[in-house]
């Protein structure tokens, strides 16, 4: 299929399932005397909208989004709930996800296995500089600073909500993680010693690029989940075993 942006994308899906399901239900009344009521309609159009996500390789939380998609608005107009709900759900939603249809990042939180198996890859003694791409609610950079007092932990979120929040976490804490709203493509990531990211396979090319062209020799880059394909990992960290989440350590 051609290349077009995902929300693009995600929205010939919807229209393309939309008539293939008005479609179907002519073929079935056609041949059944009885035609299809409208929550099996919003099924079959969302379980052929998730069908063609997966064909057009959108990354793999979207054919969720596209099966709930259609039966999640017939089941809101049966609620007939008041409009202020859905424009509370719709703010919600951007102050928490904001361009993910341009990262193609979504909010992903890392949990204790994963900060602790950073724990032994950073430096034991002397300073250093670390950053988290994507910090979310600052889980990694707390956790890591009260077992480092030596380094200078920073977050980067591009989302308001998350970074409100790990910004107020950080003043009722009392830390001196220090939490920037910005796109990490906008930073210069030569000023760190070992970058940390728990993104998504869709940013990882252009991360990879970024930080070989940027980050100094000797400086480390891990990555929670998703590697590069260009490279072979110097450290593979499996979380658990039997785990799905793995830890991807490089020295550059």
């Amino acid at each position: 299929m051609m290349r077009l942006p995902l929300s693009l994308q995600s929205l010939v899906i919807q229209c393309a399932a939309l008539l293939a399901a008005a479609g179907l239900s002519f073929l079935l009344t056609s041949v059944f005397p009885h035609s299809l009521v409208l929550w099996q309609l919003a099924l079959a159009q969302g379980v052929i909208a998730a069908a063609l996500s997966r064909a057009w390789r959108q990354p793999a939380w979207w054919p969720p989004l596209h099966l709930g998609f259609f039966p999640a608005i017939v089941l809101a107009q049966k609620a007939d709930l008041p409009a202020w709900i859905y424009l509370t759900i719709f703010l919600l939603l951007v102050l928490f996800y904001w361009s993910t249809f341009r990262t193609r990042v979504p909010l992903y939180l890392s949990d204790r296995k994963a900060w602790q198996a950073v724990t032994p890859l950073l430096p034991q003694t002397g300073t250093f500089r670390f950053i988290d791409l994507g910090s979310g609610l600052g889980d990694v950079p707390f956790y890591l600073e009260s077992h480092f007092p030596q380094g200078r932990f920073y977050g980067t979120e591009i989302a308001p909500a998350p970074w409100l929040i790990s910004r107020v976490r950080a003043w009722l804490k009392r830390s001196r993680v220090s939490f920037m709203r910005r796109d990490y493509a906008t930073l210069n990531l030569a000023d760190y010693d070992v970058v940390f990211a728990f993104l998504s396979p869709a940013a990882m090319p252009a991360l990879w690029q970024q930080a070989q062209i940027q980050m100094r020799a000797g400086s480390q880059f891990i990555s929670l989940s998703f590697p590069v394909e260009s490279r072979q990992p110097d450290q593979v960290i499996p979380l658990a075993e039997g785990a799905r989440h793995i830890l991807y350590a490089w020295r550059m």
